[in-house]
């Protein structure tokens, strides 16, 4: 049975941590197979209070893995289809007016649960798409003036297809940077694709799916994770990465400071998730391609070249200084 952690003692709340994490971790590889990195940086973001958007063509488990992570946890989800005809108040919810009472009434939309899965996001239009940017800043919907706070913790992961593919829009900028991290399945090794014949062939594995964890329990962990301590040479690493995409020739668009901010809270988590309570410059070194490379957009010389945003923040990250000391 879940044990909520001891919140009173850092270090049972680190081990409590890496114990609940290590029992999600397992829940969801049981579903897919061979894609540990993928996983961890999946519990990453959700320990950082981050959303995340995972890119690939189709067919490789993308939505597998956003229902896997939110079957693992005993809280409420909500799924998401996005077509070219949904509207934007299919997500946030509606003002309906009551004949009985004579008063309008709000209909919650789907983005009122702890996890929300939006399924290829990139074929609704910009405008139902920027539904979401209150949801995921603020953790909030405002219809017709009022405000409503959302559950918390609250993560959205949002799948899509790569732009080239018919029928996709491009994510507007700022629906791209407040998704804390992008990561792409990839095609499976041929052993995992193996397993996944034995595994998949004769039954759903995530019918069978139970909650290893609840949501007491995660936001325990948020808590906890808040607490791993960044020492100011390590803050300052940070700052110094984002920084040199502002100013690379091969961007036309650098990382904003909220890039900063999720860069530093995925450090936390991910520090957290390797059994310590500090940060070191490893864990931003790690971070960097996930977290920063989607909010960017390349020169058109880079575009040219044929140099992607993530092969751009590699090499940022390869010149810039590391700290002496954490």
């Amino acid at each position: 049975m879940a044990v909520t952690p001891d919140v009173t003692d850092p270090a049972a709340r680190l081990e409590d941590l890496v114990d609940t994490a290590h029992r999600i971790r397992n829940a969801i590889e049981s579903v897919i197979e061979g894609k540990g990195d993928v996983v961890r940086l999946t519990l990453t973001v959700l320990l950082a209070e981050g959303h995340l958007l995972i890119e690939d063509v189709p067919g490789v488990g993308k939505t597998m893995l956003a229902k896997a992570l939110a079957r693992s946890i005993d809280c409420p989800v909500k799924r998401v289809q996005f077509t070219p005809d949904l509207l934007p108040s299919d997500i946030t919810g509606v003002s309906a007016y009551n004949q009985q009472t004579r008063e309008f009434e709000f209909k919650p939309g789907p983005v009122f649960a702890n996890i929300v899965v939006g399924d290829e996001i990139n074929r609704a239009s910009p405008k139902t798409q920027s539904a979401l940017l209150e949801c995921m800043e603020e953790h909030q919907v405002t219809v017709d003036g009022v405000t409503y706070e959302l559950e918390s913790p609250f993560m959205v992961i949002a799948t899509q297809n790569p732009i080239e593919m018919e029928g996709t829009y491009p994510l507007p900028e700022a629906q791209r940077d407040r998704f804390t991290a992008k990561v792409a399945m990839g095609y499976p090794e041929p052993a995992a694709e193996l397993e996944m014949l034995d595994v998949h062939g004769a039954s759903q594995p995530l019918d069978k799916m139970e909650p290893v964890a609840t949501t007491a329990e995660v936001a325990a962990l948020i808590q906890a994770v808040r607490a791993v301590y960044v020492s100011p040479p390590v803050k300052r690493y940070a700052v110094d990465i984002v920084a040199a995409t502002r100013t690379s020739p091969d961007l036309r668009l650098g990382a904003s400071p909220r890039a900063t901010l999720h860069l530093v809270r995925s450090a936390r988590a991910h520090a957290a998730l390797s059994g310590r309570d500090y940060v070191i410059p490893d864990d931003l070194q790690d971070l960097a391609v996930p977290v920063l490379a989607h909010r960017l957009l390349p020169s058109l010389e880079a575009q040219g070249q044929r140099r992607h945003p993530e092969q751009i923040v590699g090499e940022l990250v390869r010149r810039v200084p590391v700290p002496d000391a954490a």
